[in-house]
């Protein structure tokens, strides 16, 4: 596959610094307050992304900004603690380097998590959610302008942008591990302000049970590039219209610190699977 020069040029420097993946590495992204992952790897090795030339800086908190090579289970993985968020002023490009680069490193099954808002009153803070489908409400997508053939097609497939196959296994490894893992839709939208009570209603009424603002723009990047997709939301709050609590993301990271442990144990369990 050809890649764009910057993101070229970063797969080279990671492949230098760290040595080439494994063949069947997995990809995994984490989401904010969920960086601490990376403690299910062995063997592993590691470098700042600032490091690689081109790499867009995350800005947002708790987003460390490392790319980490090991393995979980004896499977191969490359860890990307922390991303790249529209809201932060990056364009839609900046915010699927990520997933670009994984791509560039030979990665083909890709796993992302997430901290999202519940809408479904039936959900619960601090609990799990596998991502089903999602509604982009950012008004931004990645694949916009000149397409590249050798990457994907110019109107890539969507009705299955979650694979089947890897909710599967999720699905099969929650329930070993004792653990709820709800499904459900997730909504992404641009941020960084929160969402209104009317906006919470409206989310609902579109058929969506999280939200949050990342995520969209990676699976339609992935897509695009014929990656196998899972996501895994912690749902740090649940919104309640009529009786909307103020919170703030000092709450939410304190959430998603919380919720970690029962995320590590499902990865623990889905990584080798994959």
């Amino acid at each position: 596959m050809h890649y764009g020069e910057d993101v070229k040029q970063a797969v080279a420097a990671a492949q230098q610094a760290l040595g080439p993946l494994d063949a069947g590495a997995v990809g995994l992204v984490a989401g904010t307050g969920l960086g601490g992952v990376a403690a299910l790897m062995e063997g592993t090795r590691e470098l700042a992304t600032a490091q690689l030339p081109g790499f867009p800086r995350s800005t947002a908190p708790s987003h460390a900004g490392r790319l980490v090579c090991g393995t979980v289970g004896g499977r191969p993985v490359a860890f990307l603690a922390g991303r790249q968020h529209l809201y932060e002023g990056y364009s839609p490009r900046e915010v699927a380097f990520g997933v670009r680069f994984l791509a560039g490193l030979g990665v083909r099954t890709l796993v992302l998590t997430n901290a999202a808002g519940a809408l479904d009153p039936h959900f619960a803070g601090g609990g799990l959610m596998r991502i089903t489908d999602h509604i982009n409400l950012t008004g931004r997508n990645p694949l916009v302008g000149a397409n590249d053939d050798a990457l994907g097609p110019r109107f890539p497939d969507m009705s299955r942008a979650y694979c089947p196959r890897l909710g599967a296994i999720a699905d099969a490894a929650a329930l070993a591990c004792g653990l709820r893992l709800e499904r459900g839709v997730y909504a992404g939208v641009l941020g960084p302000s929160l969402e209104t009570p009317a906006e919470t209603r409206m989310l609902r009424l579109l058929g969506a049970d999280a939200v949050g603002m990342s995520t969209v723009t990676e699976v339609i990047a992935a897509r695009h590039l014929g990656m196998s997709v899972l996501a895994v939301s912690c749902l740090t709050n649940v919104n309640l219209p009529d009786c909307m609590a103020e919170t703030t993301i000092e709450a939410v990271l304190e959430t998603a610190r919380r919720a970690e442990a029962d995320l590590a144990r499902l990865l623990a369990a889905v990584i080798p699977a994959c």
